[in-house]
């Protein structure tokens, strides 16, 4: 494998994403987890679930694989299935499987937010790297539909991404999930939508999440009231699976904040794992975490003079077999090790940048 610093020489804004670059771990969990027509299947679920997320998540991946066909399966299916026949007019349903009487269906029509931003954040790049106006069209309005629908606007704090349309606000108490607002995806719309709110929305995510990882450690979910922070009636201050992409999307950034995940990283050096649960509020960790934790950290480690604790997690990571069914453990792996074997990157303003061709990992 070479090394992250050649593979960044070779990374590019525009022009070379057309042929894309063979990408083993998509392939593998393309032929895993997605069937012909586009739908990604979470089989640890015995209802067989589709979730918002994972297609969101799989349009991604195939955007930074170059795979064409794949990415249109997977958006056509995803507005049929989810965003009743028009991603234009519906945020997509974040649940759909098969019922107890064997019908396959939205089980919740709720959205979630962290699926609609990667949603149109995969849009906007397609339309840009692949010069599809119609998947920008389509990203930007989206997008309107994410800020008319899941963005509240707190006091003292400004406009901030609700985990999804309904049930996250009442009686002056706002529930936020940390890890559903990826600074670098708020980035870019920022920088394409100045008009929108979103440099409002970036500048409040970026104090959010400041405030809510003071110990150096996420939490899962947040309560706002009374203008400060509380722990969530869901989980009080608990982090594990969903808090373990608040550091997955940190190290992502090329100015990513050591400091504040400092607690973390010594965690890492001193036991050589993640954890696997995290007290935000008393900054304290336990257990141990499962293999996927350990790829959602390699690019915080990546940015790191601390060369070792790097290596353990990649030793972890192949010595461990991904379960056949593990798959959040598939999916973080693809962000990780992606990020680490040099596929992609952000760019300060949050674009997308790929490899050149020539010069795949």
């Amino acid at each position: 494998m070479r090394s992250v610093t050649a593979a960044l020489l070779c990374l590019t804004l525009a022009g070379t994403a057309d042929a894309g670059c063979a990408w083993p771990l998509w392939e593998q969990f393309r032929h895993g987890f997605v069937d012909a027509g586009g739908r990604v299947i979470d089989h640890s679920d015995p209802r067989t679930i589709t979730t918002s997320e994972g297609q969101s998540y799989a349009l991604f991946f195939a955007l930074v694989a170059g795979d064409r066909p794949g990415f249109e399966r997977l958006l056509r299916w995803t507005e049929n299935n989810l965003a009743q026949g028009d991603l234009q007019r519906h945020l997509p349903a974040w649940l759909w499987g098969r019922t107890e009487d064997g019908r396959w269906q939205v089980l919740d029509d709720n959205s979630a937010a962290d699926a609609d931003l990667w949603i149109a954040y995969s849009l906007q790049e397609a339309g840009r790297l692949w010069r599809r106006d119609d998947y920008a069209e389509l990203s930007t309005r989206l997008l309107a539909l994410v800020r008319q629908h899941e963005v509240a606007v707190l006091p003292q704090l400004g406009p901030l991404l609700l985990p999804g349309a309904h049930g996250f606000a009442s009686d002056g108490r706002w529930t936020l999930n940390p890890s559903y607002s990826p600074l670098p995806l708020l980035r870019s719309f920022a920088k394409r939508h100045p008009r929108g709110d979103w440099p409002e929305v970036l500048a409040a995510t970026q104090r959010m999440l400041a405030e809510t990882t003071a110990s150096g450690f996420a939490p899962d979910w947040v309560d706002r009231q009374d203008d400060r922070w509380q722990p969530s009636q869901r989980s009080g201050w608990l982090g594990d699976y969903d808090a373990i992409r608040v550091y997955l999307w940190a190290g992502m950034q090329a100015d990513a904040d050591l400091q504040r995940y400092r607690p973390m990283l010594r965690y890492l050096e001193e036991h050589g794992y993640p954890p696997l649960r995290t007290d935000s509020q008393a900054g304290t960790a336990e257990g141990q975490g499962p293999p996927g934790f350990s790829a959602a950290l390699l690019p915080l480690l990546g940015n790191t003079p601390d060369r070792q604790s790097l290596e353990r997690q990649l030793e972890r990571l192949a010595n461990t077999s991904l379960a056949p069914q593990a798959y959040y453990d598939h999916v973080l792996s693809l962000f990780g090790l992606g990020w680490h074997e040099g596929r992609y990157r952000f760019t300060a303003d949050g674009f997308l940048l790929l490899p050149n061709a020539e010069e795949c990992p």
